[in-house]
């Protein structure tokens, strides 16, 4: 590996939910145990349900502002991926 720490991307998902949209945060290098704890804060934060789906966290509804301040926050590198 580089030793360049993998961007960490938060988009917006419609594929295979009935229409209704999920924010995605993926490329977060953490265990299992930590993206569930790390889900279930932003759920707290946003006010909102979610999950976590093979590594990847989603969290109900448009909230990639939110999230990528809180993740900033926390010294992540998070950046806004797609439209």
């Amino acid at each position: 590996m580089s030793g360049k720490p993998v961007p960490v991307r938060v988009g917006r998902e419609t594929k295979g939910r009935g229409g209704k949209g999920v924010t995605v945060i993926t490329g977060l290098q953490l265990s299992m145990a930590e993206l569930e704890a790390m889900a279930g804060d932003l759920k707290r934060r946003c006010g909102c349900g979610g999950t976590v789906k093979d590594g990847v966290i989603e969290i109900q509804g448009d909230q990639r502002d939110a999230i990528v301040a809180a993740l900033r926050a926390r010294g992540f590198d998070a950046k806004r991926a797609g439209g």
